[in-house]
């Protein structure tokens, strides 16, 4: 553990008031496939790390590194997921928000502030503060942004065993070239969001599926 640096002013603050405070950020909003992944992380009063950082200024191998060291730091940390069908259904932004919800909620000790990523609060009940580039600013966050990031990319990289047509594991179902190319030539998959566009307009009544799919899991730390 560390002590707390200055660029995490922003949360040093609260960190006066409260003794539990939760980052929560989610990952895969702009994906054409799979889940929109949420992480809360609840971190000592004095940890920080010198690399600790916005999961998207990280590479693969140093955001794995600090997924390491934020879970096994933690005082508590979730991760929930929202199938691409609910978010079909209600939206990504309320998707988005359910999960980060969800997240909190798994939270043991319960957060006295949630500090959230981005303009709007969550569902969940307790007390929050929206904080835009809430990655950047507070070190709770950035964990959660970690925490998030590299769960939802081993699950596009499990999806890309059942689906290898559509390399998952390259672009995490994102609207990459290849990705568009393989939406293009196999149309849309049971992982993707018909909602979206190209998604749509990719659409074919014969559909490929899996062997089986898992149902909706929220996974936390012991």
């Amino acid at each position: 553990m560390f002590k707390v640096n200055e660029r995490w002013v922003k949360e040093k603050q609260f960190l006066r008031a409260y003794r539990y405070v939760a980052g929560v950020d989610e990952v895969g909003r702009g994906a054409l496939a799979g889940p929109v992944v949420a992480a809360a992380v609840i971190l000592p009063a004095d940890f920080d790390h010198p690399e600790l950082a916005d999961s998207k200024c990280l590479s693969a191998e140093k955001r794995e590194e600090l997924f390491q060291i934020i879970t096994q730091e933690a005082v508590a940390w979730a991760v929930a997921r929202i199938e691409n069908e609910i978010i079909d259904e209600i939206g990504i932004l309320k998707a988005s928000l359910r999960a980060m919800a969800q997240a909190l909620e798994a939270l043991e000790p319960k957060p006295q502030l949630a500090l959230v990523d981005g303009r709007f609060t969550t569902p969940w009940a307790g007390l929050q503060k929206a904080i835009i580039d809430g990655d950047a600013l507070c070190r709770s966050i950035a964990a959660a942004s970690i925490v998030a990031k590299v769960t939802r990319d081993h699950i596009m990289t499990e999806a890309a065993t059942v689906f290898p047509q559509y390399a998952f594991d390259k672009h995490k179902g994102y609207a990459t070239k290849q990705h568009l190319e393989a939406l293009k030539t196999y149309g849309p998959c049971p992982i993707h969001r018909r909602s979206f566009r190209p998604v749509s307009e990719y659409e074919r009544p014969e559909e490929i599926r899996p062997p089986s799919r898992r149902p909706f899991r929220l996974v936390f730390s012991p």
